[in-house]
């Protein structure tokens, strides 16, 4: 059975997620408090930096590629995609490649989740009272939307549009 209204539902998903990024990376993950003092709170791009600081600079760059670069990329592939198959348009892409994107996006989604499992497992975990605390910020509800919804565009979306759209544009040739 084909996925009823698949291109405007997957629209409105992505389109709500690429709202949700720019809070996701303005506001704050998390505030970590220490020794009873106030913590600071540290957005995605200062948590990265801190690691930088503190010489742990893989770890930066797996915290960056997870929390920035993989979400954008998501977000433009389904951009890509639903365009591609909307308004005809090749895109530079064969169809081999959109399905790999797809199937890309399909995949990766699952691991999106990851970042937030680590606030909520550190916010479960760092709970001593004066001695040390986690709280998530806005920027974590922000963020988890913002995987969540793209998971779900990537769920709605019918990839069979893609070979639809193929052979209509083999035809138009």
């Amino acid at each position: 059975m084909r996925r009823k209204n698949s291109i405007a539902r997957a629209w409105a998903l992505t389109l709500a997620a690429a709202l949700l990024y720019i809070p996701a990376n303005i506001f704050p993950m998390m505030t970590i408090s220490w020794l009873g003092q106030g913590g600071v709170p540290d957005t995605i791009i200062s948590g990265v930096v801190k690691l930088i600081e503190n010489d742990m600079a893989l770890i930066a760059v797996l915290v960056f590629v997870a929390s920035i670069v993989i979400p954008l990329m998501k977000l433009m592939g389904m951009a890509v995609l639903l365009f591609s198959i909307q308004f005809g348009y090749e895109m530079g892409l064969g169809i081999r490649q959109k399905v790999q994107l797809y199937r890309v996006i399909s995949w990766i989604g699952r691991w999106s989740m990851l970042d937030i499992f680590i606030i909520s497992l550190l916010a479960g975990l760092i709970q001593f009272d004066q001695l040390g605390q986690v709280e998530p910020g806005a920027g974590a509800w922000a963020f988890a939307a913002v995987v969540i919804l793209t998971m779900l565009a990537s769920n709605c979306f019918d990839p069979r549009l893609l070979w639809d759209n193929h052979r209509l544009l083999q035809d138009r040739k």
